[in-house]
């Protein structure tokens, strides 16, 4: 017996929700200040996997990285990198808004 979506009703191998839900994401990235001067990069909008997704982005610059409120938090100053590597996680160049 296989497994059904709670959100669709459809069986898991056939369910969208999680293609969709991806596009319709609008992802924010700024940069804050912390204590003694530290920069903080901070990812806002991800919803699917968010723990993954920090997993492969702690990885890929060589950081620190942290879940908090709903968002992800990177140590140090990451924008010029980050949207290459959500494009190649496959989110949009349209959904990605860098301040």
């Amino acid at each position: 017996m296989t497994e059904i979506c709670p959100k669709c009703g459809l069986p898991l191998d056939l369910c969208v929700c999680r293609v969709l839900e991806k596009e319709a994401q609008k992802i924010k990235v700024f940069v804050e200040k912390r204590r003694f001067g530290k920069n903080t990069t901070i990812i806002e909008g991800i919803t699917d996997r968010p723990k993954e997704v920090l997993k492969f982005l702690k990885s890929k610059l060589a950081c620190g990285g942290t879940y908090k409120n709903n968002h992800l938090e990177l140590q140090g100053d990451h924008r010029a990198k980050i949207k290459d590597l959500l494009i190649q996680l496959g989110y949009k160049e349209e959904q990605i808004e860098i301040a």
